[in-house]
């Protein structure tokens, strides 16, 4: 049958991260700033790195994709919990619904991916640095980072395909503050195995696979940096890593938690929820700037450019 006749629902309300209008007001304030946060902090870096030619390597390649990445997957979830903050009407409809499950997956697939290939340029930068330029040329480069987007293009549609196949007959109340296919599973009419249990297999699949590869990767570049004789290149070598171990562990902890477990609604699931999808955005700029000194120079260096220009005007 149809996905159109066995539809009935054609909005659902999103119950948000709480229903006192206390901590609604509050939610609202801390979500703002920190959204504001996330857009200035990670247009900084795009900014930053396209300007400053010295920032033209695979590295800051790669950060100013993951900058552009947090802003699309923090862009997906904030601005409409925003609105749902300040509207009594808090309902999305079943088309737009769909559309924020697929961009969710799409963007935290693609960063799950782009994380392993940081990691693989972080390897290969330390395990093999006399063949780093020839290995991670240009156009390697790019055909990475394009095989990430199409790789986060299938998970997406992997994740919203089996969505729009349920039928939804009410209720429509979903104990989120965005669209996800987990939530959305547990409203539909009828369900089967694959339906209940796709988000945890595409999901976990992906997130399994994932942190294997950076672990095992992790492995091999610890086992080398050991290898190092003086203390202050093993220092080097350890700072140049700590910065996505950090990022790492703040994005795939909660994702393990979440996907990683039968299909099972936990009271924490929205905070935790919260974590990937607001908290590790934002994070982000400051965890690289402020252990790079490089970007933070750059940064002085644009600054210090908008001043001499807005001098002449």
């Amino acid at each position: 049958m149809a996905v159109t006749n066995e539809t009935k629902v054609t909005q659902f309300i999103l119950l948000g991260l709480s229903s006192d209008p206390d901590l609604q007001i509050l939610f609202f304030v801390m979500l703002l700033v920190i959204y504001l946060l996330t857009v200035a902090g990670n247009l900084l870096i795009l900014v930053t790195i396209y300007v400053d030619s010295q920032l033209h390597t695979p590295m800051y390649f790669f950060l100013s994709n993951l900058s552009f990445l947090d802003l699309g997957f923090s862009t997906v979830a904030v601005p409409k919990s925003l609105v749902n903050f300040i509207l009594q009407s808090k309902t999305i409809s079943f088309n737009d619904c769909i559309a924020q499950v697929f961009f969710i997956h799409f963007f935290g697939g693609t960063e799950c991916l782009h994380l392993v290939l940081m990691a693989y340029d972080r390897y290969v930068a330390i395990c093999n640095p006399l063949r780093y330029t020839v290995i991670m040329s240009s156009r390697t480069c790019v055909l990475l980072v394009l095989s990430t987007w199409v790789g986060g293009l299938v998970h997406g549609f992997g994740q919203a395909f089996p969505a729009v196949q349920l039928p939804f007959c009410g209720p429509n109340e979903i104990d989120h503050f965005f669209c996800d296919a987990r939530p959305l599973a547990l409203l539909a009419c009828s369900k089967t195995f694959i339906s209940e249990n796709a988000d945890m297999i595409n999901s976990g699949i992906l997130t399994l696979g994932s942190f294997l590869v950076l672990l095992i990767s992790y492995a091999y570049i610890i086992s080398t940096i050991l290898k190092i004789r003086s203390a202050e290149g093993r220092q080097k070598a350890f700072s140049t890593c700590a910065s996505h171990l950090t990022v790492v562990t703040l994005f795939f902890g909660p994702l393990v938690f979440i996907y990683m477990r039968p299909p099972v609604p936990l009271a924490g699931d929205k905070l935790v929820s919260g974590v990937y999808t607001i908290v590790t955005p934002v994070l982000n700029p400051f965890i690289y700037t402020l252990r790079n000194e490089k970007v933070r120079k750059a940064m002085k260096k644009l600054g210090a450019r908008k001043v001499s220009f807005l001098g002449h005007i």
